[in-house]
């Protein structure tokens, strides 16, 4: 990593009234990657100065680079000189204030660092700036009689940047009670003005790092450290009580192996491991780390569906170079590794759900996965904290009407189309048995589960009641029983008919940490027709309405609602069903 620290000139401009900031700064350049002509750069901007309102940052390249995509601030670049505009969010910056955003940028021959900055067109220099001179108007024809009095320097106290004393809060067993949540204001405001949403839009919800970009931010969300320091101010605004925060940390190499909605930014082939260490986790875990944050309860959850893969789809290729480079399992052991070490973040590693993982070929095959991959880390076993399932899914939370042990005329249900053979016919149950096998494979008797319960209501009028008296065959019996309306299990994408399932909640059941919101209700799993984006996203017809299904589905259709954006973008229509069909009722 190479790095260059420019401190600016604090020159306060003229001013006709006193009424005007002194603009006094700092920056510091580093750059996070270089190579290929190719090249990353994080910039860190301190307020010496008067509060700021909005801020504009502006420096010459000395070479030839180029800006070629940036977050947290709104880039341009006219020849050499390249601007910065702050964002709606991150306008504001009291004095001692600091923000990093960052870009990305190509060059050709030489890439030296800029050496001068300014802010509101103030050269930065890191000294603080006078205060403003009033202008005064003289009095005409007055002399007044001036007694001379001593010169009187005042003794001015710098206000110091605040960092928490003392040790900081044990690790807890399990990080979710007695803690409230993490509201993310981006999603938030984004329930809040659909119809009805507001009554939803305080719930906690995780925050996706599903890119290198999305770690300092965006035109459209904030980056990781804007969400803690938003955290912060929750949490103080929480009294004694603690607060969790919630990050989904998903971008390793080959990304979303078996299916394309979500394929990732990073290729194994194109160095993407490497990338993924030093430019996704190193700078993940440099923010979680500081220790502003070390009050709150930072809980991780690590690589959805990245694991189960190995397990189940190396029939695909993409899958298979992730098994055989071993970059999933090494990726995965690094970021247990760099998460781990920060005593207030709680790591959760992905399993599934049951309707992937539920049968005995895929089951023990995945706990020994998961158990010789965490025993390949620098802590062992004690490196994480629990496991997740159902993230992003659509299973239901309980089968209220029938369980794995009922029969239809002697007949087991497991024998249906539906269970198809499955041990499990909902998530709570697999859960609690996926974890006991973990703790066999040699887990701490402690972890604890987390189940994403997001989009797994399943209720609205179509709800079943009670269990069905059409005993004809086993078949009729649980698709008229379930709740589950799914036309197949192995359907994922933007799923029709389906509700927001329990509110998160601490503790609800043996073995389970909590019941969380991961997958934020109203963000696309992905885009029902291909859309062109810069974020890696494919076309995956399992999000398309009008697909027949494959082999993994049952050659069923797929159940996808119309026109939905790609994934993680706002779907409106997706979150009005969502709060219709909710079970519990949203009142």
């Amino acid at each position: 990593m190479l790095a260059g620290s420019l401190l600016a000139a604090g020159a306060l401009i003229a001013s006709p009234t006193s009424a005007n900031a002194a603009v006094a700064c700092e920056v510091t350049y580093a750059k996070t990657w270089d190579g290929g002509g190719g090249f990353g750069a994080n910039v860190t901007i301190k307020n010496l100065g008067d509060a700021l309102s909005n801020w504009t940052l502006t420096f010459a390249f000395p070479n030839s680079q180029r800006v070629t995509s940036g977050w947290t601030a709104e880039w341009s670049q006219s020849g050499a000189n390249v601007t910065a505009r702050s964002m709606s969010y991150n306008g504001s910056q009291a004095k001692g204030a600091s923000w990093t955003i960052g870009f990305n940028g190509s060059y050709s021959g030489s890439n030296n660092n800029p050496t001068s900055f300014a802010i509101n067109g103030v050269t930065c220099n890191g000294q603080p700036g006078p205060n403003p001179t009033p202008t005064v108007t003289p009095t005409p024809s007055v002399t007044p009689t001036v007694t001379p009095t001593p010169s009187v320097t005042p003794t001015v106290t710098p206000t110091p940047t605040v960092t928490p004393t003392g040790p900081p809060p044990a690790h807890v067993d399990n990080p979710y009670a007695g803690a409230t949540g993490y509201v993310n204001p981006d999603w938030s405001a984004k329930a809040a003005a659909e119809p009805g949403g507001s009554a939803v839009a305080q719930n906690s919800t995780g925050v996706w790092i599903d890119r290198i970009a999305a770690i300092n931010g965006t035109s459209t969300a904030r980056g990781v450290r804007a969400h803690l320091d938003e955290a912060v101010k929750q949490d103080a605004a929480n009294g004694s009580t603690p607060l969790t925060i919630q990050f989904v940390v998903y971008n390793l190499p080959n990304r979303d192996c078996s299916a394309l909605a979500s394929n990732g930014e990073l290729k194994i082939s194109e160095n993407g491991l490497a990338r993924y260490k030093t430019e996704y986790i190193d700078p993940i875990a440099a923010i979680l780390g500081d220790a502003k944050y070390r009050a709150l309860r930072i809980v991780t959850v690590v690589e959805i569906d990245s694991l189960p893969n190995l397990v189940t789809n190396t029939n695909l290729a993409a899958c298979a170079e992730a098994k055989s480079s071993g970059a999933y399992v090494e990726g995965v052991q690094y970021a247990l590794n760099k998460l781990h070490a920060i005593g207030n973040v709680y790591t959760y590693v992905d399993a599934g759900h049951h309707g992937w993982l539920g049968w005995d070929s895929n089951f023990g095959p995945s706990a020994q996965l998961f158990a010789s991959t965490v025993r390949g880390t620098t802590a062992g076993f004690a490196s994480v904290d629990g496991f997740i399932t159902n993230t992003a899914n659509y299973s239901a939370l309980i089968e209220p009407h029938f369980t794995i042990n009922s029969t239809v005329n002697g007949t087991s249900v497991r024998q249906s189309k539906w269970v198809d053979w499955n041990y499990y016919v909902d998530e709570q149950s697999y859960a609690q048995a996926f974890r006991q096998r973990l703790v066999s494979e040699g887990f701490n008797s402690n972890i604890g589960m987390l189940i994403d319960t997001s989009r797994n209501g399943w209720g609205g009028s179509a709800r079943p009641a009670g269990p069905s008296t059409d005993t004809s065959s086993v078949d009729a019996f649980v698709n008229k029983s379930r709740v589950d309306r799914r036309i197949h299990a192995g359907n994922w994408c933007n799923q029709s008919g389906a509700g927001l399932g329990e509110r998160p909640k601490a503790s609800p059941a043996a073995g389970i940490d909590a019941y969380v919101w991961i997958k934020p209700p109203g963000e696309s799993d992905g885009a029902s027709k291909e859309i062109p984006n810069d974020e890696g996203k494919g076309f995956d017809r399992m999000c398309d309405p009008t697909y027949g299904g494959n082999e993994r589905n049952g050659n069923n259709p797929t159940g996808a609602l119309p026109d939905a954006p790609i994934a993680g973008q706002w779907f409106s229509a997706q979150f009005r069903e969502l709060l219709a069909n909710a079970y519990p009722a949203v009142r």
